[in-house]
């Protein structure tokens, strides 16, 4: 259920109920009841600051180090099942990603929230209702989708920033990433579209990043939305085999 970003020229609506990215979608939420560059692997304080200078408005297609490295992006959450789950891969692992969070979940998990920090990841700005045509509705409502979003997650998120906005079904405007860059979060897409929240199968995930590695380093998967146990598991195959292949872990550009 989740992303956006774009780099393939492909756009992919995160939602189980439907293919059609043009659709507006909403998240499927669960609350509770009350040395080189290439081997880089980043870290994150709990309290990360986020940039200190001007962030830019172009779409982030590129690892910060660059070189032979991947940057692991993983959308829709967080969720009590899944996202301890995605957690402990990337835990038993060493590598850090980037969780593109939708507001209302985020600000129902706050614990999770916290984990994901206490672990060295990043936040992405997911918007509230993960509506996959808000580039189709007003500037009002584009700025109520992000920067509300954006206050939820850092409201539990024990003073770290968000750093990236990533538009639901790539829904982007040149309103909304200058939007998201004059708030200090950078505007992020992919390269490597999984599908993963179609659950085709965790053959068919892993053989579509060996296929489409070559498109560039950012690589969507997802937590939240649905069931997610072909997410968890093809994460931790493509994982190894990008090891297997000499690529490092790293965050995406901002």
């Amino acid at each position: 259920m989740a992303l956006a970003g774009v780099i393939s020229g492909t756009v992919a609506v995160a939602t189980e109920d439907s293919g059609d990215s043009s659709a507006s979608s909403s998240v499927e939420l669960t609350l509770p009841p009350s040395s080189d560059a290439t081997r880089h692997t980043p870290t994150a304080s709990p309290a990360d600051p986020g940039p200190s200078g001007p962030v830019s408005s172009e779409m982030a297609h590129e690892t910060e180090r660059g070189g032979k490295s991947v940057a692991l992006t993983i959308d829709d959450g967080p969720d009590p099942r899944w996202t301890p789950k995605t957690l402990e891969v990337l835990k038993k692992n060493g590598i850090k990603a980037t969780f593109c969070m939708i507001g209302p979940s985020a600000k129902a998990h706050p614990d999770l929230v916290r984990k994901v920090l206490a672990d060295g990841h990043r936040l992405c700005d997911h918007s509230v209702d993960h509506n996959t045509a808000m580039d189709k509705r007003s500037e009002d409502y584009q700025k109520q989708q992000i920067l509300d979003a954006k206050k939820m997650i850092e409201d539990v998120a024990a003073g770290a920033k968000v750093r990236y906005y990533r538009a639901p079904g790539g829904a982007f405007t040149p309103y909304s990433r200058q939007l998201a860059a004059a708030n200090g979060m950078r505007p992020l897409g992919w390269s490597v579209d999984t599908h993963d929240w179609q659950r085709p199968g965790v053959d068919r995930i892993v053989e579509t990043v060996k296929r489409e590695i070559a498109n560039g380093p950012i690589i969507l998967f997802h937590d939240g939305g649905g069931e997610r146990s072909q997410s968890v598991e093809a994460l931790a195959r493509c994982i190894g085999w990008l090891k297997e292949e000499g690529y490092g872990f790293d965050f995406p550009k901002i």
